[in-house]
């Protein structure tokens, strides 16, 4: 391993993802090869790194361009690699890759260094930044996803509506309508992988910081990996908490939406209309 690549591996950027994929490990939420994240990186991140890397980078085809992101930076999970593994090797499980000028490929600059490649999600990953970054102002750098267990439960047992999920979790923690005040978005089914599920995924970023893939997992966004981290641990609280309830024979009472308007004023946040809307969120409920 050459100077360059030890400094690299230094980086904070580096050292971040490495700490919050080996944290999304422990939780128990990225078995085996489960999961992948992406940090888009600023062009002073990258500057003091640049001229040591390859100068000829390897060159990956995308399957349609996004100009949107031509010339940006991202820090990426490798395709098939164990989230348990990237603190140990980095060089293999994580690649630095820039998206080309015309916004039709990506080029490897360093990492991947067994000659693999980004996630296979990167398609849902690219379009979710695109998404975020246009209704955030730029301010949102990570998209997260893993297969948070309690949340993933709750989509076989939940009307898969995004109201109805959001108002669920809203009343398992009183946190959670500050932390999530935009709700959390709803797909049906879809097959993982696909332009599809990432044009579907990045039409929800417009309005959520989350979304649930049923029977799957979630995608989570932030300004940094710490934000997304910490946005998803507060879904997946709240679903265990939900878990709990539900099987303790349901709710005998709740968080009401006199309490959850109550609670967005006192913080300063705008509630999801609908999910406010929503009377009865489990189907054997006859509360309210």
């Amino acid at each position: 391993m050459n100077v360059m690549n030890m400094d690299i591996e230094k980086s904070w950027f580096v050292e971040a993802m490495a700490k919050a994929t080996t944290d999304m490990w422990q939780k128990g939420w990225d078995e085996r090869n489960g999961g992948n994240v992406s940090l888009r990186l600023l062009d002073d991140d990258v500057a003091p790194y640049l001229s040591g890397l390859s100068p000829e980078p390897r060159y990956l085809a995308m399957n349609e361009p996004l100009p949107e992101l031509a010339g940006q930076y991202f820090l990426v999970t490798g395709t098939g690699k164990y989230f348990r593994n990237v603190g140990l090797d980095p060089a293999h499980n994580l690649g630095l890759i820039a998206v080309s000028a015309d916004g039709k490929g990506i080029s490897v600059l360093w990492g991947y260094r067994d000659g693999g490649g980004p996630t296979s999600e990167l398609s849902a990953h690219f379009k979710s930044h695109i998404a975020r970054q246009a209704v955030t102002d730029g301010r949102a750098r990570v998209i997260m996803h893993c297969h948070a267990t309690n949340l993933m439960s709750l989509s076989y047992v939940l009307e898969l509506s995004s109201p109805v999920f959001t108002r669920a979790l809203w009343e398992m923690s009183t946190e959670c309508l500050v932390v999530f005040p935009d709700g959390i978005g709803v797909l049906p089914w879809l097959v993982p992988g696909t332009d599809g599920i990432g044009d579907r995924t990045a039409e929800l970023m417009k309005r959520h910081p989350l979304v649930l893939w049923p029977f799957h997992g979630v995608f989570g966004t932030g300004a940094t990996l710490d934000e997304a981290f910490g946005l998803i641990d507060t879904v997946e609280k709240s679903s265990e908490v939900l878990v709990k309830v539900l099987s303790m024979g349901g709710c005998r009472q709740s968080i009401t939406t006199k309490n959850l308007i109550d609670l967005a004023k006192r913080f300063g946040v705008t509630a999801m209309p609908e999910a406010l809307a929503v009377e009865c969120w489990f189907r054997s409920e006859s509360r309210r």
